[in-house]
């Protein structure tokens, strides 16, 4: 089965771009809202679209994010709520929607139960943070039985022998992680992922996409240098939160103006 994923970086490849990924938290200021946001990230430049539904206990967000999640559960946000979202969007959109999710729920809702009710509601796959490919049988399993995306995360701290084994088992992207810590902008990107991505390479991976600190037009230039994606989050949930759908459009389309290669 084609990866929906990959299509769409050889898209923005052929094109002459790499993949702008763009992440906001479902839920946030509310559910209709954060669907709204999304398309509008579809329609100012994103390629991929990276939904996280709230979680209690974010241990990669930084602190923009942890206070739109917060939000997002205490105005009622609930898991069921995350494929109402996607079915939404995937209606209002072409390009995949991918979610990004801690592990814990999608056990407590059951591994197959939630594959099914992603595809179904026109979900690409899953970004999964914390769980790695050896503990990840039953998702691996129902992934591949469903057509579904799993991008599991590299880091620069990974060895070998783990890098091979998240490579052989990722579909879509390898989220490639800039930095060891928690999400939001960050100055000056570690050089730490260029040097990730070239051990990649040399295992023979395809697509890296590379997360964690990048928050302008001029970062996403320097990552797609050696980069296939890049993938944004705390940027836009500040642009969302401080000046609504007008304010995150403006936001998209100025960092989509990183992604032209040369």
């Amino acid at each position: 089965m084609t990866s929906r994923v990959s299509a769409a970086i050889d898209a923005a490849a052929a094109d002459g771009r790499g993949a702008f990924i763009g992440y906001l938290p479902l839920g946030f200021p509310d559910l209709q809202t954060s669907i709204d946001a999304a398309v509008t990230l579809a329609e100012n430049g994103v390629d991929i679209l990276e939904l996280g539904p709230p979680y209690s206990d974010p241990v990669m967000d930084g602190t923009v994010i942890q206070e739109a999640t917060q939000h997002a559960l205490a105005a009622g946000f609930r898991l069921r709520d995350t494929f109402t979202a996607v079915r939404e969007i995937a209606k209002r959109v072409s390009i995949p929607v991918l979610v990004m999710t801690y592990w814990n729920p999608v056990m407590q809702y059951g591994v197959d139960r939630y594959a099914d009710d992603l595809a179904a509601a026109g979900g690409a796959g899953l970004i999964t943070p914390d769980i790695t490919p050896e503990s990840a049988a039953d998702w691996i399993a129902a992934s591949e039985r469903t057509g579904l995306d799993r991008v599991f995360l590299a880091a620069p701290t990974s060895s070998d022998e783990r890098l091979q084994m998240i490579l052989a088992n990722s579909t879509g992207f390898v989220y490639t992680v800039s930095t060891m810590g928690i999400t939001g902008e960050r100055t000056e990107l570690d050089a730490a992922a260029r040097k990730l991505v070239a051990r990649m390479r040399e295992h023979g991976q395809v697509n890296a996409c590379v997360g964690i600190g990048i928050s302008n037009a001029e970062q996403v230039s320097g990552v797609l240098e050696y980069a296939d994606g890049a993938i944004v989050g705390t940027a836009l949930v500040r642009a969302l939160r401080d000046g609504g759908l007008a304010g995150l459009a403006e936001a998209t389309r100025a960092i989509a103006a990183g992604t032209r290669r040369n």
